[in-house]
């Protein structure tokens, strides 16, 4: 049997344009002689719906588009992920669910059982488990349909998983030689070798082939690899399709004597985060009916980072830079930021802004008795700035990308309806030493970023002399105690135990604790690690964290 795996990148809730790829998909499998094509997870209405799965006319057009899908492919097998209605009224009202059809007939369904409700997913709001996984034949082979989580559930590679079934097992006991996974698993740095020994540990456990067929692309925060793949029964890997990008992969399960297993190399951890964030821009601006991007740059590497990955993303000519210099910008900047617009071949915008400051000044009263400038006026000069961001964007339709990265969320070394004001958060959740270890890549192939925006020491330059560092611990290790409390939950007690300082340890997370209602107000942004700021990781706000975190 020959089957294709159809990695695509579904707009959630544009169900013309998903019906469209989905055939369009189907049609290039018939063409490649497979018997059966198969598509991610919740392909017809695209992932996560989120709260569109409680509002009735998301469902009918999704089981509509279904349908059509049903009476329209003729002459291929079709594996495809969809939102199904369940009539137990005890029961939520919907399963997440995969069907095999074939020339206008349903030939068999399988639901979810496994149901995420950890980091971004919340299934458990809106699906009912499935209760069974049947294997059933279809051409000659024993098969089984399962879905996303259904396999994350090896307690020989997950020690921290409770769900009490195990589909993959179950099906294999029911005699299934092909096992089918359809997947919308979210990129994450380091996820490719641990989810690649997933697939393996499955097939070879149950002594079964397993085919695992992911989204790519990106919707809002979450960005899909893809990464589509084949293990054989031994665990060694037949097939694997691009990442990132939408591709077909065929698999002939008949036996060939020339048949060599794959070696699996993926890009550097690094490479694929910057990948991850191109693809993640260019979707979100793109799927949100934009074409053009703004950033205002100031002739630091945060913002230099960030135009260079909205120029891979849509285009020089659709990017434009905005530098808003002050009575503090050094002339250093003024240059630096020059040569990367030129390099990046952007259009540049320059709007001083000692002008407004002085007039916002003088017509506050409390401000023009302070004897000395503090915060407050830092922060105006800020908000300037982002005024004039988001005035550049209505004029324009062009959306504002901001420049904070996730060392400066962390601590609040930010200014609301300032530097944090725009539409998506391209590097929110890029610590500041990987922001530097990015641009090298980025300048692999020529100069991108200027190299003197990358030697130099990061300042927001909102004071004379101003450098991050005066505020804040050396970036190498503010980053690693926040890998080790925000990614890896380790607590006060386990970091000073690793040798971090235990006074720069509490300020730390007293700051992190202190700013969570900033980030509750920041725009969304990109999700490449492990646990980012936003929709994976909720605490409140408004409380009294006098316990040691």
């Amino acid at each position: 049997m020959k089957i294709a795996l159809a990695q695509i990148n579904p707009i959630i809730g544009n169900f013309e344009y998903n019906f469209n790829k989905i055939t369009e998909f189907a049609n290039k499998a018939k063409s490649l002689s497979a018997d059966i094509v198969v598509f991610p997870e919740l392909a017809v209405s695209g992932y996560p719906p989120k709260d569109f799965l409680e509002k009735q006319a998301f469902i009918t057009q999704n089981l509509n588009t279904f349908k059509r899908l049903v009476k329209s492919i003729k002459g291929i097998g079709v594996v495809c992920g969809y939102a199904d209605t369940n009539h137990i009224k005890e029961e939520k009202s919907l399963f997440n669910a995969a069907a095999l059809f074939e020339n206008g007939k349903i030939i068999h369904k399988a639901y979810k059982r496994l149901l995420p409700s950890y980091d971004v997913f919340d299934e458990t709001r809106y699906f009912e488990e499935g209760k069974t996984s049947e294997a059933f034949l279809y051409k000659g082979e024993k098969i089984g349909l399962t879905i996303c989580e259904d396999f994350w559930n090896d307690k020989s590679v997950i020690s921290d998983r409770y769900y009490k079934n195990d589909p993959v097992a179950d099906i294999a006991e029911d005699g299934a030689k092909i096992i089918i996974n359809i997947s919308a698993s979210p990129f994450e740095a380091k996820k490719n070798n641990f989810r690649a020994s997933l697939i393996s540990s499955a097939a070879r456990n149950n002594e079964a082939t397993f085919i695992y067929v992911n989204q790519a692309g990106a919707n809002d925060s979450l960005i899909f690899d893809g990464l589509s793949a084949v293990s054989d029964s031994r665990g060694n890997f037949c097939a694997i399709a691009k990442e990132f990008e939408e591709d077909i992969i065929i698999y002939d399960s008949s036996p060939s004597e020339n048949y060599n297993p794959i070696f699996l190399n993926f890009a550097h951890e690094n490479e694929s985060i910057l990948d991850a964030l191109i693809i993640g821009t260019k979707d979100y601006i793109i799927k949100s009916g934009f074409s053009k991007a703004a950033i205002g740059l100031s002739g630091g590497i945060d913002s230099a980072l960030t135009a260079a990955i909205a120029v891979e993303a849509l285009g020089a000519e659709n990017v434009t830079g905005v530098f808003m210099p002050s009575l503090y910008t050094s002339k250093e900047n003024y240059q630096d930021t020059s040569a990367l617009a030129e390099n990046l071949n952007i259009k540049l915008e320059v709007i001083p802004i000692d002008k407004i400051y002085k007039e916002f000044l003088n017509g506050l009263f409390f401000t023009s008795k302070s004897d000395k400038p503090d915060i407050t006026e830092q922060n105006i000069q800020a908000r300037i700035r982002g005024t004039i961001l988001m005035a550049y964007s209505n004029k324009t339709g062009a959306l504002v990308l901001t420049t904070g990265n996730k060392s400066e969320l962390a601590v609040g070394y930010c200014t609301l309806y300032g530097d944090m004001a725009g539409a998506l958060a391209v590097i929110a959740d890029v610590p500041k030493t990987t922001v530097y270890e990015l641009s090298y890549i980025i300048n692999k192939e020529r100069p991108k970023i200027p190299f003197n925006i990358i030697r130099k020491a990061p300042s927001a330059e909102l004071a004379p002399m101003q450098k991050d560092e005066d505020e804040l611990p050396p970036y190498k290790i503010l980053d690693a105690v926040l890998k080790g409390f925000i990614e890896e939950d380790k607590d006060v007690n386990s970091l000073i135990k690793e040798g971090f300082d235990k006074g720069l340890v509490q300020d730390i997370i007293r700051r992190i604790s202190k700013n969570e209602y900033k980030r509750h107000q920041s725009p969304l942004g990109l999700k490449v690690t492990s646990k980012a700021f936003g929709y994976g990781r909720r605490y409140p706000i408004a409380c009294d964290a006098g316990f040691d975190l």
